[in-house]
């Protein structure tokens, strides 16, 4: 195969662990090819970003930090959304003049980066999203689309939030409505095992290649060692943004304190204290923050909020898992899991200490469960993850030299 001339290729993310990591190692293998990779990111992330041998654009965003409390996304949907579209266009004059005669060859994006496909479009140059969860597919609009965003459309704030987008799309020369801008892209690399996508075989695949996890060694994050002795290990994590949950985090210390021959790495985030907790007993080990692949490669059962990230590494390692979801795309997930037969659906307010044990106990000793898992971890051993994703890349690459 012929090396392709080497390129420079623009990635755009928000600042949010859940978007920017899974891009990581795409971005790294890139740089390993010989491309000149420039990464625009929120100056809060720009040295994980130069980590990968990518030039961090760094850029203001006026969007929540991670160390944020997530109450800061507010509570209702018009709050969840609004934010990216009021940052799109305070920053898209300034990641312009960012790029101001460095255009690049080809613009990777995340998935809420809007600023990103309005400047593809400008160069003329090919765009791609990096998807770091679900995908649609034929029908999600008139399935879940239309049902959620049918009360907003007709509020008052909706209303000015869909007018002020065509506007700013219009403005840039771009006739579409914001609801296809958003979800429908002209092609997409989907960052997630297809076992965690619903309705897969609905999935246009002319627009939306699955290559699985990209996740690296991670060796960077340190390594995690089982304590001697102990039968099982359990990792309790909310990922990095929902993890103010004081309350959860002492039913799993009521649920797992004490019990035989159990170790629980119980990783409770920047917003709750240890002294939070009451008393910890000696087989929980309490920590703001974990290397979580490390621990998982390691542990027995994952009791875990089911973001896209935390659910493909607990199938990456076949761990099984008690999913509590808490925000976005986690609830979907958590169903996922649950109907592959690999993990128990626990909504927060049934997730006191006797039904997180229950699930935890049940889901280890089930043979069933370690068979599907297996299965999993197999097929997804097979997707390709980042070495087909820089070679799609590549392709979309020689596509527009062509």
């Amino acid at each position: 195969m012929t090396t392709p001339r080497p390129a420079h290729v623009a990635m755009f993310s928000i600042a949010a662990h859940g978007h920017v990591n899974p891009s990581l190692e795409v971005i790294r293998e890139l740089v390993a090819r010989g491309h000149r990779v420039t990464y625009a990111i929120p100056h809060v992330f720009a040295d994980k970003v130069a980590e990968t041998g990518a030039e961090p654009r760094p850029y203001t965003t006026t969007l929540p930090s991670p160390d944020d409390d997530p109450e800061a996304w507010g509570t209702e949907l018009i709050d969840n959304i609004e934010p990216f579209l009021d940052d799109a266009i305070q920053v898209l004059p300034e990641l312009a003049r960012a790029y101001e005669g460095d255009e690049p060859d080809l613009v990777l994006h995340d998935i809420t980066s809007y600023p990103a496909r309005v400047l593809a479009r400008r160069w003329g140059v090919p765009e791609i999203s990096l998807s770091p969860n679900l995908v649609a597919w034929e029908g999600y609009e008139e399935e879940v689309a239309e049902p959620m965003y049918a009360e907003l459309k007709v509020s008052e704030r909706g209303r000015a939030y869909y007018a002020r987008f065509i506007a700013w799309l219009a403005e840039n020369g771009i006739d579409q409505d914001p609801d296809p801008f958003v979800g429908r892209p002209p092609r997409s690399l989907v960052l997630i095992p297809k076992a965690l996508q619903p309705h897969a075989d609905r999935v246009d695949e002319s627009v939306h290649t699955f290559v699985g996890a990209c996740q690296g060694d991670r060796a960077a994050q340190g390594d995690w060692e089982r304590p001697a002795g102990v039968e099982k290990v359990l990792l309790v994590s909310l990922g990095s943004a929902f993890t103010k949950q004081p309350g959860f985090y002492r039913a799993c210390v009521e649920a797992f304190g004490g019990l035989p021959g159990w170790h629980v790495v119980l990783q409770v985030g920047k917003h709750v204290d240890a002294s939070e907790l009451g008393e910890v007993p000696a087989n929980i080990e309490v920590r703001d923050w974990v290397p979580q692949l490390a621990v998982l490669r390691k542990a027995d059962a994952f009791i875990t909020h089911a973001g896209a990230g935390g659910s493909q590494e607990g199938l990456a390692t076949a761990t099984p898992m008690v999913a509590v979801p808490q925000a976005a795309d986690q609830f979907g997930n958590a169903d996922m899991l649950q109907g592959l037969g690999v993990a128990r659906h626990l909504p927060m307010a049934e997730a006191d200490a006797g039904a997180l044990r229950e699930a935890a106990l049940a889901l280890v000793d089930d043979p069933e469960v370690a068979r599907r898992l297996a299965e999993i971890q197999t097929s997804m051993a097979a997707e390709g993850g980042t070495k087909m994703a820089a070679d799609l890349i590549e392709a979309e690459l020689a596509k527009a030299r062509a």
